[in-house]
């Protein structure tokens, strides 16, 4: 559905016409003027009179419509059209939720398109309207930059998101407790990895943008150059982070390894000390008429004294050496 849309001269939003190919062509008119129409999740229907009105190239809106596309930059005759990513951090659940934004961007217009529940893009309408002078009489561009620099700043928000829940892992690890973390680690990794997905290709498209032509009384290559250093460091953060949680994956596993060894002592160590007095009753079990020591009158005494003795003994042993 159209969830705004508005004409704007010199950076100020214009009485809104009666519908969006009327707006175009008062657009046309002024040199300054430009349309900005935003919509959420539409259909094949919903889009068609965007379509028509601003003559969109049919293989991009499609991609507009079905959405599942990477970030990139492509240009359709006179028109850009961009994908960006976008991403929010869920965390109750750990998980990053990763939505979509369109860009359909001609000399007098931008068609904003947008899938997913977060990023909602009327904040970045609001703060463009509140100082048009800033930014938004530069034209469509001007909307580019602001909601590529939006999007970007929620990665940041995700980023810090993944920082808490991995430093949670660490300690977790090295604590004293015997629970085996590796399934919250892999679930991580896989928000990670989703969530790179989405980063990977942005620095180039980010790039792409900064070197295209478009028609501004202003240079915002600078502005598109601060996306692009934003990017990057958003994707090597994302690198760094996977490989924490492989150290911490890894550290698991030794932990889980150190704690069988321990297990496997004690049960050996136990095992030991358990044959000894397996091993005399088992002698004097035997039904032989002529054995040592079977007609002592303390002889059961100084059997079960001897194997209380060497089962201490070995407790003993075994508890210095570190086994029990």
């Amino acid at each position: 559905m159209i969830v705004d849309r508005a004409l704007y001269v010199a950076g100020r939003r214009a009485p809104d016409g009666a519908s969006p190919s009327e707006d175009l062509e008062r657009a046309y008119a002024e040199p300054s003027g430009f349309v900005w129409v935003g919509l959420h999740e539409p259909t094949d229907e919903e889009f068609a009179g965007v379509r028509e009105a601003f003559g969109l190239h049919p293989l991009a809106v499609e991609d507009a419509i079905n959405a599942h596309q990477r970030p990139k930059v492509e240009r359709y005759d006179e028109s850009l059209f961009v994908v960006l990513k976008t991403a929010s951090y869920v965390d109750r659940d750990e998980a990053v939720d990763v939505g979509e934004i369109m860009l359909f961007i001609g000399d007098h217009f931008i068609v904003t398109v947008r899938h997913g529940e977060y990023t909602p893009l009327g904040g970045v309408r609001r703060q463009l309207e509140r100082d048009p002078s800033q930014l938004l009489e530069h034209g469509p561009v001007a909307v580019l930059y602001a909601v590529a620099d939006r999007v970007v700043d929620g990665y940041a928000r995700v980023l810090a998101g993944l920082d808490n829940d991995i430093e949670e892992i660490e300690e977790q690890v090295f604590t004293a407790d015997r629970e085996n973390h590796a399934e919250r680690i892999y679930r991580l990794k896989r928000e990670v990895l989703d969530f790179r997905k989405a980063v990977t290709r942005l620095p180039e498209a980010m790039d792409d943008l900064r070197r295209a032509r478009f028609r501004a009384d202003h240079d915002l290559h600078a502005y598109f150059r601060d996306v692009h250093d934003h990017a990057v460091r958003a994707n090597d953060h994302l690198l760094s982070l996977d490989e924490l949680l492989n150290d911490a994956l890894h550290a698991n596993l030794a932990q889980i390894t150190v704690r069988q060894n321990e297990d496997m002592r004690r049960i050996s160590a136990w095992v030991a000390i358990a044959v000894v007095p397996t091993a005399l009753a088992g002698i004097y079990g035997m039904n032989f008429r002529n054995m040592p020591e079977l007609d002592t009158r303390y002889g059961y005494y100084v059997v079960l004294a001897a194997m209380l003795a060497i089962c201490v003994m070995l407790y003993r042993l075994f508890k210095r050496s570190g086994w029990l």
